[in-house]
């Protein structure tokens, strides 16, 4: 089985709470911190990372820059376990979510997955299910039984989360492929929330959306990470700048592996880069 952008990979089966439960679906868990250490990947024998090692606070923003091939988003789907769906994928190091290392053998995949959602750079929602059917796919598809009116709180309070609420709310029942695009990316993003993540994973959310659809997904993202850690792959220098708390700058020179350059807060980076590479990247210089 490989990786796809288009694909989704469902987590496991979320903490419905039962029918009594007052504020259900506005309560979850607190977002996490995420640490890699010393990670390093390959595909076959191409080495694509070289002990990149970062830490990503709790209820922070961290964007992932670089030029393309650099490997960052092979390093994102390292975060929660996809990377080893790829046949020929192997991979060195520890990612610690609050400490505790997800690739430890007495962990679950499905807890990694349930922990750390992902939203990819294409919109994805499921198109022969309606908008209210795609949030709730994970309870759906994992058979996680759900009373109606808990059902109808999840859903509404993950689109509000989303930034899509607004729009939607009257029509609930409509095809989600029948969204814009940036509707659409915002659905996947509630669809992520419904299971309740400590972190959330951003690649390239916003390549493919206009000015506008991307500025409502900047704001959606700024008000998540009172409550979800966010870690972004982005292209976008000026989306660095304006979404991030710290960035990581990734390199890759030619025929060797990637590697984290310079990290830390995004102001400093921006402003006052310490390796004259990441000057060069952020300015526009290269890449």
């Amino acid at each position: 089985m490989t990786v796809s952008d288009q694909t989704t990979v469902l987590p496991a089966t979320p903490a419905v709470p039962g029918p009594g439960a007052t504020s259900a679906a506005a309560s979850g868990p607190t977002p996490a911190e995420l640490e890699a250490r010393g990670i390093t990947a390959w595909f076959g024998q191409h080495q694509v990372l070289d002990r990149v090692s970062l830490r990503m606070p709790a209820g922070q923003i961290t964007a992932l820059i670089g030029p393309s091939g650099c490997g960052k988003s092979t390093f994102l789907r390292i975060l929660n376990r996809m990377h080893e769906l790829v046949p020929s994928a192997r991979l060195g190091g520890e990612v610690l979510l609050d400490g505790e290392d997800v690739y430890d053998p007495d962990k679950r995949l499905i807890d990694a997955r349930r922990a750390i959602g992902m939203v990819f750079q294409k919109p994805n929602p499921f198109p022969a299910m309606s908008i209210r059917e795609n949030v709730l796919a994970g309870l759906k598809l994992t058979g996680t039984k759900a009373s109606r009116s808990v059902k109808d709180e999840l859903v509404e309070s993950c689109l509000r989360k989303g930034g899509l609420w607004a729009e939607v709310k009257d029509r609930l029942d409509a095809p989600g492929g029948g969204l814009s695009g940036g509707q659409q990316q915002r659905l996947c993003i509630a669809r992520s929330l419904a299971i309740k993540p400590r972190v959330l994973l951003m690649d390239e959310p916003c390549s493919a959306l206009d000015p506008t659809s991307t500025r409502v997904i900047e704001e959606t993202m700024k008000e998540l990470a009172r409550e979800v850690t966010i870690v972004i792959v982005t292209h976008n220098m000026q989306q660095a700048a304006r979404v991030s708390d710290q960035c990581a700058f990734f390199l890759a020179a030619q025929g060797t592996p990637g590697v984290i350059v310079e990290h830390g807060d995004t102001d400093a980076m921006f402003q006052r880069p310490r390796d004259p590479r990441t000057s060069d990247y952020v300015h526009g210089r290269f890449g």
